[in-house]
């Protein structure tokens, strides 16, 4: 029973030293992160660590770029997988070894402050050594690997032997299985030779970078846009019904004063307005002239004073004539009955 004691006691010391070994040594951040990206942790967010031997994945619409410790630029486009492998670092702001391992997906790497030797980029069917360079590659499910050179120069070995690429938009398509085609300058046939329009995102500009990593690319692939299949396509913009548009307006100017006029005689003011013929005859001014002859005898007539002479007066006396024309029929009609009465 006592024997145990130093058995239990050693297995306790070696428990604690693992729980208080330190973490995996983190070997760079993120800078993007673009719908999902993930690690061994779990999300990745901007500026969160990424560590050596961890495996960074993407959604199939995820970005990521991650910038390591001695100035290297990885981006990771959609649908992708790779594991920092190894990962050696000293004094000097470089590294001694950088090894990644691309299992599917599309990329673009841009060597930092280190030698290219000690850069290391492995995929399923080869190996692609860098010379201070920058390029785009992509490895599809069954393995083909497709790289395009950007800036620099660099090399693809596998199975079949190496291509050297030293041109800029040089691409070399190779399969596991040993098939790889010479180095050629890309054009957007290549993804039908990969059989995957989406295979090479950052060429083709479906998949923006940030940065200057950004301003790399080209090479006549930015006319290949292929359906995006993890988006729903947006609806064809249907051009509005053209409107009906009043023909200009001239911009209002401002209304000059005018000056006040004098109104005009209307009909319903006041009688005093205007000259009326109700007024006296003697207002007119014919009336006062003395060569005029009368329009009527009887009106219009002065006095022998000067006066207005009183055109009622020789009414009444126009009538009083009247009068006496009837009372003289009257008395005939009278007599005319008084004979007759006497003649019967």
């Amino acid at each position: 029973m006592w024997g145990r004691r130093p058995f239990f006691h050693a297995l306790l010391i070696a428990f604690c030293s693992a729980q208080a070994s330190p973490a995996a040594e983190p070997v760079g951040q993120a800078v993007l992160i673009k719908t999902e990206v993930t690690g061994q942790a779990g999300p990745i967010a901007v500026n969160t660590s990424v560590h050596r031997d961890e495996r960074i994945r993407t959604s199939p619409s995820g970005l990521g770029q991650f910038l390591f410790r001695d100035g290297t630029k990885l981006a990771v486009g959609w649908g992708s997988s790779v594991v920092i492998d190894k990962y050696v670092f000293d004094d000097t702001q470089s590294v001694r070894k950088l090894t990644i391992k691309a299992a599917k997906g599309t990329f673009r790497w841009v060597s930092g402050n280190s030698k290219s030797s000690a850069y290391q980029i492995l995929t399923p069917a080869g190996t692609i050594g860098v010379r201070g360079t920058a390029f785009d590659f992509y490895v599809g499910p069954d393995g083909t690997t497709a790289v395009v050179l950007l800036n620099g120069a660099a090399s693809f070995c596998g199975p079949g032997g190496c291509r050297q690429l030293q041109q800029r938009c040089d691409c070399v398509v190779a399969k596991p299985n040993g098939d790889m085609t010479p180095a050629r300058r890309v054009d957007p046939s290549v993804l039908d030779t990969l059989g995957n329009l989406r295979a090479l995102p950052f060429l083709s500009g479906n998949q923006r970078l940030a940065g200057g990593i950004g301003m790399l690319g080209g090479c006549n692939m930015a006319s290949v846009m292929p359906e995006r299949k993890d988006r729903t396509r947006p609806p064809p913009a249907v051009a509005p019904a053209p409107q009906r548009q009043d023909p200009p307006q001239r911009q209002a100017e401002p209304q000059k004063e005018r000056p006040n006029k004098p109104d005009k005689p209307h009909h319903d003011r006041p009688h005093h307005d205007k000259p009326h013929h109700d007024r006296p005859h003697y207002d007119k001014p014919h009336h006062n002239k003395p060569d005029r002859p009368d329009k009527h005898e009887g009106h219009g007539r002065h006095d022998d004073d000067g006066k207005p002479g009183n055109h009622g007066l020789d009414h009444r006396e126009h009538g009083r004539h009247h009068d006496g024309d009837r009372d003289h029929k009257n008395d005939r009609n009278h007599d005319r009955n008084r004979d007759f009465k006497r003649g019967r």
